[in-house]
């Protein structure tokens, strides 16, 4: 299966989708992590220099994961994996000691200790997670078509 097939046979409503998936998900992830720098959101801790290369393939993946669902079954396995990759990248990218989360679980110490150093494989994760859905995505659009149900 090729990619570039699958994507040549878009329609302009699934690269709208894709487009605009892909920029929500860029500023969902990235203003409130601060990566995307903003009056609102600060960081603790500097982000890494591969915080803003993995929001920006995070954000294609996304979108055009995103952009295979138009005018398909709603609900799949692919489906999981796409929103935990985008799980796994916002605590990739975001401030060890900005999230609640991991500061409860870990207090300040742990967080800088052992989360942060932790951070690059949740990233890889993430991207691989997003790839994997939508390689699953696309190679299902090739085994079971969406058939239009217009009458003309």
């Amino acid at each position: 299966m090729k990619y570039a097939t699958v994507l040549r046979s878009w329609t302009p409503t699934q690269w709208l989708v894709a487009f605009f998936g892909g920029l929500t998900t860029f500023l969902a992830l990235g203003l409130p992590t601060d990566v995307i720098d903003n009056p609102v959101f600060g960081r603790a801790i500097d982000e890494t220099p591969w915080a803003m290369p993995v929001l920006l393939v995070t954000s294609v993946l996304a979108g055009l994961l995103l952009g295979t669902y138009v005018n398909a079954r709603p609900f799949d396995r692919a489906a999981t994996s796409g929103s935990f990759g985008g799980l796994l990248a916002y605590f990739a990218i975001g401030c060890p000691v900005c999230n609640k989360l991991v500061l409860l679980a870990l207090g300040t110490t742990g967080a800088v200790n052992y989360f942060e150093p932790v951070q690059p494989y949740l990233a890889a994760l993430g991207i691989v997670a997003l790839a994997y859905a939508f390689h699953k995505r696309v190679t299902m659009s090739s085994v079971c078509p969406v058939v239009s149900s217009d009458p003309r």
